[in-house]
């Protein structure tokens, strides 16, 4: 069977192609060892990175609600899960909750030790003092040098450090380290499982260990007190009317007590009929006494139940290899590119650029 023409030209073009590249492999050479040296800088001068990760499994404390329902449907007092039937908090609002301005002020201050050091920092200032590459330098150095001349046009605001941002109002400084602060933390939900994973990246392993740590529980403490501020609310209510009943019992039983002493030998109807009256008031005011205080313990279980479960799958543990840089990908890369970029000005520029001259010499 003879082989088509289609085929033999394909094998004329791959082979012509070969030959080219091999007769200007002095270019390949040069051109994938520069890169190689490029690539080596830049790998080098590109910070550490430490990433932790923690692994939750989140679990809501409605699970054992049936005995809190039972409880009050047989001290005839209602329904008390009607208030959490949808909840509408869930795994899927994790990332947006760490990716929110409050969750990151939440972090804005907490104190941080690095590794190699014995200065305590606040974590804004261990943001603002990590290291940065050289070359990042020389790409902001424009907008620096524009930021300084429309400065001279402007009068000079007194720059006042704040302890806690105000997140109403932000200056331009505060904004730049929270969206940093942001950007050191990621989570990823998984709405089927309802695993979450909460990753930390910082130039330090510590403090990454640290923070991550800390993100941990102020997640937890921001969904707890979400999932439990209606249960709290009707507590607190509640227990207003508790301490109001308690008051109102304890005075008609004073009352009733010395009505009693008054008239211990007295015989007239009108005193039995004040006695049975003061005496059903009493029962009355003790029924409602018992039965706040009844449901201010239902409300009292019930915001236990409220209380979310967090199965920390993964804790945070201080990491003792570097996340970033990948210096063998990034190596890799630049040869990768210099190899395809040399190899196309071989094929397709060089004789390209030979015909532009030639159009502009006619």
């Amino acid at each position: 069977m003879k082989p088509s023409p289609n085929m033999e030209e394909k094998e004329i073009n791959l082979i012509e192609i070969y030959k080219r590249l091999k007769k200007q492999r002095k270019i390949l050479y040069k051109a994938i060892l520069y890169s190689f040296i490029i690539g080596l800088i830049i790998s080098f001068s590109i910070p550490k990175e430490y990433t932790v990760t923690v692994t939750l499994s989140p679990e809501s404390g409605n699970s054992t609600g049936t005995t809190l329902m039972g409880m009050a449907a047989m001290l005839g007092l209602g329904d008390l899960s009607s208030t959490n039937s949808q909840d509408a908090l869930n795994v899927s609002l994790f990332p947006d909750i760490m990716a929110s301005t409050p969750f990151a002020l939440e972090l804005y201050n907490i104190p941080v030790k690095p590794e190699k050091s014995d200065t305590i920092l606040t974590f804004h200032h261990f943001i603002e003092e990590q290291n940065k590459p050289w070359f990042s330098y020389i790409f902001s150095l424009p907008g620096k040098v524009i930021g300084e001349i429309i400065s001279l046009f402007k009068e000079e605001d007194e720059k006042t450090e704040r302890e806690i941002p105000n997140p109403f109002y932000l200056t331009k400084e505060e904004e730049k380290c929270l969206m940093n602060i942001k950007e050191t933390m990621s989570a990823e939900a998984n709405k089927t499982t309802g695993i979450t994973t909460i990753s930390v990246t910082l130039q330090d392993p510590v403090v990454a260990a640290v923070v991550a740590d800390s993100v941990v529980h102020k997640l937890q403490a921001y969904i707890t007190a979400y999932r439990t501020k209606k249960a709290t609310e009707d507590f607190n209510y509640q227990e207003k009317l508790y301490e109001k009943s308690k008051e109102e019992y304890y005075r008609i039983q004073r009352e009733y007590a010395a009505f009693q002493d008054r008239n211990q030998l007295v015989t007239l109807n009108a005193a039995k009929v004040e006695g049975e009256r003061m005496e059903t008031q009493l029962k009355l005011a003790s029924q409602i006494y018992q039965q706040a205080a009844t449901q201010l313990e239902l409300l009292r279980a019930k915001i236990q139940e409220d209380k979310p479960v967090f199965a920390v799958v993964e804790p945070a543990t201080v990491p003792l290899k570097p996340s970033a840089p990948r210096k063998a990908l990034i190596l890799v890369g630049f040869m990768f590119l210099a190899f395809v970029g040399s190899a196309a000005w071989i094929l397709f520029g060089k004789d390209l650029w030979t015909d532009i001259k030639n159009e502009l010499k006619k």
